[in-house]
């Protein structure tokens, strides 16, 4: 029997028939001439659109929704220079492991010459190239007819431990050919099919159990992987048992609660902190890479002994060498262990050491910079439990990030990662519509403007978010360097508009207030009862924190 045009969709509607399959239920983007198919498509489905006013913030915003919730991001783009825009952008999310998925339409098929660059609108060399550096598989599909197979099978590797983006590249011509109306009967994989399918064996758990309860001075260090897998509960069964402090990276913050007995209240970077490390026989290390931002480029020395639970064998050695890998899940590997390992007194003893450096950290952040601690104590004091924190590259964020303490898993998102300037901002867009709880983006006058035309879609979409931009005149960080290094700031200093003026634009209310004093926290929390977009500027210079790279305790 023929097909008739009744019976048969196109490949757009293939395309959104399987991000709904992934249970995605909104996506950013911005039309071109190539994707409009797509946009055809969104309008008639359950998939909410996002239109947001450039590429790179289209990514920024699903990897902020894909960090608050731990499901997938979406981004939808065009060809050629929409696609790289996005660059930028889909590398802080490899960087920083999070699972966002770039769709991107390349040119037809009908057009595309082997080894031609021909000059057809927005053709690039190569342009699925360009992503491979930056995302955990980037491929370009050849019909019509693996559309469906391929979102699926690019949405669960995303999805899949370790997390990460993925990039999938769909000619244009593909998103208006006929498909049958029936869809292909395909599975989703399951979102952790890429982990080890099997545990450590026994007699590695054994092992690591009597290493760790043999330790007399042990220590927890967790990262990102552990936090993505779920494994707080378990880290902190472990961490009780042990009576050992748990160190956790950027990407980890809240993994514990801070009320935990074994939170280490301070980052790695305070030499109340450090010394812990420096001092302990054995470290288990939870998902977690050792990257330079964290150890002072591995300044820190290698421990006496050290325990590595990761999903990949290079990620878990690449930086220390472990004494013994736990390859797995950190969640499934932990349940595994946890039973295995035999309690230790000293968790009184452990509690009094870290309620001393909590007190030291907290003085000398006081004696440091006090703008800076008032800032902390305001954040510490006005944010509900529930409320997410997403900073920008700039010096209030990296105080945040080092010196916040997080009330819960998934509650703040920072850019390192790749460390990429304007980040904060157009994120928070993501994370605000992800629902998590009330959002409140931290960024400088200068990463600002990175994305300050989103304000518009923030508006557009009704988007509930208090931005609190610190206005101090230029690039803070980059001005201390300059000072540092015994010179005149040069570049740094910055013409920025009238920033109430430009919210007010779009109908965005300001608070401008000067420092992070009374003024401030009452304007925090009147914005976020609002329940709407507020911004609050702030003028305030703050000194950077001892996790900036200038300010590092150990040197080489």
């Amino acid at each position: 029997m023929t097909e008739t045009a009744a019976t048969r969709v196109i490949g757009a509607t293939r395309l959104l028939e399987a991000l709904e399959q992934l249970g995605v239920e909104l996506v950013f983007g911005l039309p071109g001439v190539h994707n409009l198919p797509i946009w055809k498509a969104l309008s008639e489905s359950d998939v909410r659109l996002i239109g947001v006013r450039h590429e790179q913030t289209a990514v920024y915003a699903a990897d902020g929704y894909a960090r608050a919730t731990g499901r997938l991001g979406v981004a939808v783009v065009t060809t050629g220079p929409g696609a790289a825009n996005t660059l930028g952008a889909t590398g802080e999310a490899m960087a920083s492991g999070s699972p966002v998925l770039v769709i991107a339409t390349d040119i037809a098929t009908t057009l595309r010459r082997e080894g031609v660059y021909g000059g057809t609108l927005h053709e690039t060399r190569d342009q699925t190239a360009m992503f491979r550096p930056v995302t955990k598989t980037a491929w370009l599909l050849a019909g019509a007819e693996e559309i469906a197979a391929a979102v699926l099978e690019s949405g669960s590797l995303a999805l899949a431990a370790p997390t990460g983006p993925v990039y999938l590249g769909v000619p244009t011509d593909l998103l208006l050919s006929p498909l049958a109306a029936r869809a292909p009967a395909i599975e989703v994989t399951p979102a952790r099919a890429s982990s080890p399918a099997t545990l450590p064996a026994a007699a590695a758990l054994v092992h690591a159990s009597e290493l760790l309860s043999a330790a007399q001075r042990p220590l927890i260090w967790a990262g990102g992987g552990a936090l993505r897998a779920g494994a707080g509960p378990r880290v902190g069964e472990l961490a009780h048992k042990l009576a050992a402090p748990v160190i956790t990276t950027f990407n980890a913050r809240g993994l514990l609660a801070r009320e935990h007995p074994c939170t280490v209240p301070g980052p790695a970077h305070a030499r109340e902190v450090g010394a812990l490390w420096d001092e302990s026989d054995v470290v288990l290390a939870v998902g977690t890479d050792f990257d330079g931002t964290m150890t002072q480029n591995w300044q820190m020395p290698a421990p006496t002994r050290l325990i590595s639970i990761n999903v990949d064998q290079t990620e878990a050695s690449k930086n220390y060498r472990p004494d013994l890998t736990l390859l797995g899940d950190a969640g499934a590997v932990l349940e595994q262990l946890v039973p295995r390992v035999a309690p230790q007194d000293g968790l009184g003893e452990l509690n009094r050491r870290l309620a001393g450096i909590g007190r030291a950290v907290a003085d000398w952040v006081a004696s440091d910079d006090p703008q800076a601690a008032g800032f902390l104590d305001i954040m510490h004091r006005a944010l509900p439990v529930d409320a997410v924190v997403v900073t920008d590259m700039c010096i209030p964020g990296y105080w945040l990030a080092g010196y916040w303490q997080v009330p819960k898993p998934r509650k703040l998102a920072y850019p390192l990662g790749w460390g990429t300037l304007g980040f904060g901002f157009p994120a928070s867009l993501g994370v605000a519509l992800a629902g998590a709880g009330p959002t409140i983006c931290v960024c400088g006058d200068g990463g600002f403007m990175y994305a300050c035309g989103e304000l518009a879609t923030v508006v557009q979409e009704r988007i509930p978010l208090t931005i609190v931009l610190v206005n101090d005149g230029g690039y803070g960080m980059l001005r201390f360097d300059q000072i540092q290094a015994g010179e005149e700031p040069f570049g740094v200093e910055l013409v920025t508009p009238d920033f109430p003026a430009l919210a007010g634009a779009f109908g965005i209310p300001v608070r401008t207030v000067q420092g992070f004093g009374p003024e401030f926290e009452q304007a925090l929390g009147s914005s976020l009862a609002a329940g709407e977009p507020q911004m609050i500027e702030v003028y305030a210079s703050l000194k950077p924190p001892p996790t900036t790279s200038p300010r590092w305790y150990r040197k080489p």
